[in-house]
C-alpha cells in the first residue's frame, strides 16, 4: 500500500499541470487563484485554423527535420570516425563531438546572433574589411536550422558511437567475403544495423528541436519566423493574454510528439538488430587512406564554427568598450579593449544573487530528483506493488511535454495551489524535478535492474531491516549510478531556461534567465557575454564531475 502514495505524489507533479492545459483549453477563462472557471467551451479550438497557427506548425516541423538531418549527419559522421576508422587524433575528435554539450544552444544561439546579425554580426564585419559580399543572415531559416543541429548533433554523436563500437565485425566479413567492396558494405550493413541508434537519436533530436523555445526565441523570432513554442510563449505574454488559445497550441505540440513517437516504434517493430552475442568481439578499424587528413579536417571546421567562433565571441563582446562595430580595424586603436566587464560582472549583486539561486535550485533539485527516481525505480523494479506499472508511466509522462507546455502547466498550478510557493525559489525546484523526472529515472532503473537482489535479501534473512538493508547493501551498490543521476541533474538544472522563464520573478532569476535578460536588453551586452563565458566554464567543469566520480570503484568489500 506503500505505493499508493507515491503514485499520488507522482501523479500530483505531473499530471495536475497537464490537467490545467487540458482545463484552460476547454474553458472561457485560464485558472487563476482563487478561481478556477468550469465554464466550458470548445471555441477555443478555433486557434488551430488561424494562418498564424498553421505558419508556425509548417515552420516547426521543416526546422526541425531539417536539422535533425543535419544533426544525424555530423553526430554520425564523427561517430563513424571515431569508432569504425583509423583517423589521426582519435580522442581529440572524439571530445570535438562532445563538446557542444559544454555550451547549451541558447547561449550558442546568442553568439551566433552577435557573429551573424545581418548588419552588424562579426562574421559580416570581417566580410566587409576584406572586401567580401557574402550577407550572412543567422535571423532565417537556414540559421535557425544551422545552430539547432550544431548544438543537438552530440545526442546523435553519442548514441551511434555506442552502437557502432559494439557491431560484430563477423557481419561486415560477410559481405566482404561476398564480394561487397568496403563503401558498399558500410552502406549496406553497418548504416542498417545501427539503424536503432540513428532513428532513436533522430527522434530525440526531433522532438527536442521541435518544443525549443529559448533558440527559436533568440533568432527565429527577429527574423518574423514563428515557431510552435515561441507562438505560444507570445499568446501568453500578449495583452490581454490568450492563454486559453495557448492552451490548444499546447495540446497540438504534445500531440505531434505523441504521434511521432509512436511512428519510431513502428518502424522498428518486428525487426530484429542484434549484433552483439555471448563471445567477444571488438568492431573492425577501416582505413581511411588518403581521407584520413580530410576527414579530420572536417571534424576541426566543425569544432571552429560550433564551438571556438561562439566562444570567440562572446570574449569579443565582453572586453571590446564599444558594444558594436563598423570594423576590425577599430580594435587596434588605443583603448578598443577594457576587460573590466569581468570584474563587474563577478562582484555584481545579480551575478552574485543569480548563481546563488542557481546553486540552491540546482542542487535540490538534483538530491529531490534523485531520491524520488530512486523509490520510484525501487518500487517499480523491486517491489510488487499494484502501483508499479502505472508508477513507471507517469514518470515517463513529461518526456512527452514539451518544456513550454509544462512551463505553462506549472505556472497556472502554483498560482491555484492555497500553498504560498509561487513567486519563491521552491517552485523552481519543483518545475526541474518534474521536467527531469524521465532521465532521473531511466538512469536510477537501469541500475537498479542491472544489480541482483540477492545481495539485500540476504542482509534481511540475517536479520536485518530492509530499509537498513537497502541503505547499507543496495545504495553503496549503486553508489556510481545515484552519483552519476545527480550530476546529470545538476548540470541539467543549471541548462535549465524554458521551464523558469515562466516561473521566475525578480527575486528569484537563476544564472540561466539572467544571462537571457541581459542579452534581451542591448545595453547590457558586454555584461551578458561575460556572464555567458563564466557561465560556459561552470558547465564546463559540471560536465567533467561525472567522470571525476565515476572513476572511482565501489567501497572495497560491497
Amino acid at each position: 500500500m506503500a505505493s499508493i502514495p507515491l503514485l499520488l505524489l507522482v501523479g500530483f507533479l505531473v499530471l495536475v499541470p497537464a490537467g490545467f492545459i487540458l482545463l484552460a483549453a476547454v474553458s472561457k477563462d485560464v485558472p487563476r487563484p482563487g478561481s478556477i472557471n468550469f465554464d466550458l467551451t470548445l471555441q477555443n479550438f478555433s486557434v488551430l485554423v488561424e494562418g498564424g497557427v498553421l505558419g508556425a506548425a509548417l515552420n516547426s516541423v521543416v526546422i526541425a527535420a531539417f536539422s535533425t538531418a543535419a544533426a544525424l549527419v555530423i553526430g554520425g559522421f564523427l561517430a563513424f570516425l571515431c569508432a569504425r576508422t583509423n583517423i589521426p587524433l582519435k580522442a581529440f575528435v572524439f571530445l570535438i563531438g562532445l563538446m557542444p554539450i559544454f555550451l547549451p544552444s541558447y547561449v550558442g544561439a546568442l553568439s551566433w546572433a552577435i557573429l551573424g546579425s545581418p548588419k552588424v554580426g562579426l562574421l559580416n564585419v570581417a566580410a566587409r574589411d576584406i572586401g567580401w559580399n557574402l550577407p550572412i543572415n543567422v535571423y532565417s531559416m537556414p540559421g535557425v536550422i544551422l545552430v539547432m543541429a550544431m548544438y543537438y548533433a552530440p545526442y546523435a554523436f553519442l548514441l551511434i558511437h555506442g552502437a557502432m563500437s559494439l557491431m560484430n565485425p563477423d557481419l561486415e566479413d560477410a559481405a566482404g567475403v561476398h564480394g561487397g567492396s568496403t563503401w558498399k558494405t558500410i552502406r549496406s550493413v553497418t548504416l542498417p544495423l545501427a539503424l536503432p541508434a540513428i532513428l532513436g537519436s533522430g527522434l530525440l533530436i526531433f522532438i527536442h528541436v521541435l518544443e525549443n523555445f529559448p533558440v527559436s526565441q533568440v533568432l527565429a523570432t527577429p527574423g518574423q519566423i514563428d515557431t510552435l513554442p515561441t507562438f505560444i510563449y507570445r499568446l501568453i505574454n500578449t495583452t490581454p493574454s490568450r492563454g486559453n488559445e495557448a492552451a490548444v497550441v499546447s495540446i497540438a505540440l504534445v500531440a505531434a510528439v505523441i504521434v511521432i513517437t509512436l511512428i519510431q516504434r513502428r518502424i522498428l517493430a518486428g525487426r530484429s538488430f542484434t549484433t552483439v552475442s555471448g563471445k567477444g568481439v571488438k568492431a573492425r578499424t577501416l582505413s581511411l587512406g588518403r581521407f584520413r587528413i580530410p576527414a579530420l579536417l572536417a571534424a576541426i571546421l566543425y569544432f571552429l564554427i560550433a564551438i571556438v567562433l561562439p566562444v570567440l565571441a562572446l570574449l569579443l563582446s565582453a572586453v571590446r568598450t564599444s558594444p558594436y562595430m563598423q570594423s576590425f580595424t577599430s580594435l587596434t586603436k588605443p583603448g578598443a579593449f577594457d576587460f573590466s566587464s569581468f570584474t563587474h560582472v563577478v562582484t555584481s549583486d545579480l551575478f552574485a544573487k543569480a548563481t546563488t539561486n542557481s546553486i540552491f535550485v540546482a542542487v535540490l533539485a538534483a538530491a529531490g530528483g534523485t531520491a524520488l527516481a530512486f523509490v520510484v525505480g525501487y518500487t517499480v523494479y523491486r517491489t510488487k506493488a499494484v502501483a508499479r506499472g502505472a508508477l513507471e508511466s507517469l514518470s515517463m509522462v513529461p518526456l512527452a511535454i514539451p518544456a513550454v507546455v509544462l512551463g505553462v502547466g506549472l505556472l497556472w498550478t502554483w498560482l491555484v495551489m492555497p500553498v504560498p510557493l509561487y513567486g519563491t525559489l521552491w517552485v523552481l525546484v519543483i518545475g526541474f524535478i518534474v521536467v527531469q523526472m524521465p532521465q532521473a529515472f531511466r538512469g536510477i532503473a537501469s541500475a537498479i535492474q542491472a544489480t541482483d537482489r540477492d545481495l539485500e535479501d540476504s542482509a534481511v534473512l540475517l536479520g536485518a531491516h530492509r530499509f537498513r538493508a537497502i541503505t547499507a547493501v543496495t545504495l553503496p551498490l549503486l553508489r556510481v549510478s545515484v552519483s552519476s543521476t545527480f550530476l546529470l541533474l545538476l548540470m541539467l538544472s543549471m541548462r535549465e531556461i524554458t521551464v523558469p522563464l515562466f516561473l521566475y520573478t525578480t527575486d528569484t532569476r537563476i544564472l540561466s534567465i539572467a544571462i537571457y535578460d541581459l542579452f534581451e536588453n542591448g545595453g547590457a551586452l558586454r555584461d551578458a557575454a561575460a556572464t555567458a563565458l563564466i557561465y560556459c566554464l561552470i558547465m564546463f567543469v559540471l560536465s567533467f564531475l561525472p567522470r571525476l566520480f565515476g572513476a572511482k570503484r565501489a567501497p572495497a568489500g560491497v
